[in-house]
């Protein structure tokens, strides 16, 4: 999809928008609820059943990336044009920022704002080269499960059911380590209200997601045959 418009950018935006909110939003409440803490799983349903929905109801409109890891590992995949990167790539930082935003007013944020990080900002205290490691493999995982869900010869109407269970998966495997990333716009919205060593640590969940992101569209395509 070369040509934009604003139908796509306010898909790629309302649906990024709602994906960081139900990772964020549940991430903060999900801890401390007084009736029973959510935890780890309560997180990655929300944020899997949230992507679900969101991919069956605008799926149409823009194709539902919501992550400028998975616009440009369906590029590299040669599933959509390189003109559309920009568009959708500032559509989806700026639902995020704007979800964060919306979760700033209401309250109950922590100070780190659930926000990717190693070292110190990662729960177990994960190394630098392991959340890189991570968030590569899932991210890599992610696209190339996209790329097989949605080919020609796939089961039609699959891709939703796919996209949530990997991404609910994602969750539970790396929330321990970097908190889950594996999408930049996600990142770039807690970073920028947490602000300080997340900010300093914000390249690394740009450059692994979408390094992932490439390697999976493109062994995808080449297992394929695309």
């Amino acid at each position: 999809m070369n040509s934009l418009n604003a139908r796509v950018l306010t898909a790629e935006f309302a649906g990024t928008f709602m994906l960081v909110l139900s990772i964020l939003g549940a991430a903060f409440h999900a801890f401390d609820a007084p009736e029973g803490a959510a935890g780890i799983l309560g997180v990655a349903l929300s944020v899997g059943f949230t992507v679900m929905a969101l991919a069956y109801a605008l799926g149409h409109v823009s194709g539902a990336h919501f992550n400028p890891a998975i616009t440009l590992g369906l590029i590299a995949g040669g599933r959509i044009g390189s003109g559309a990167a920009v568009g959708y790539i500032l559509a989806q930082c700026a639902g995020a920022v704007a979800a964060c935003g919306v979760l700033a007013v209401v309250g109950g944020a922590p100070a780190s704002f659930g926000a990717n990080g190693y070292g110190e900002l990662s729960i177990t205290k994960a190394s630098l080269t392991s959340v890189f490691l991570i968030e590569l493999v899932l991210t890599g995982f992610l696209v190339f499960a996209i790329m097989g869900a949605s080919n020609r010869r796939a089961p039609a109407g699959f891709v939703p059911l796919v996209v949530g269970g990997v991404l609910a998966m994602a969750h539970i495997v790396a929330i321990p380590l970097s908190n889950t990333s594996v999408n930049p716009a996600r990142s770039l919205g807690a970073a920028v209200f947490a602000g300080g060593p997340a900010l300093n640590q914000l390249w690394l969940f740009w450059v692994a997601p979408i390094l992932g992101g490439v390697l999976g569209g493109v062994l995808g395509r080449w297992l394929q045959d695309e």
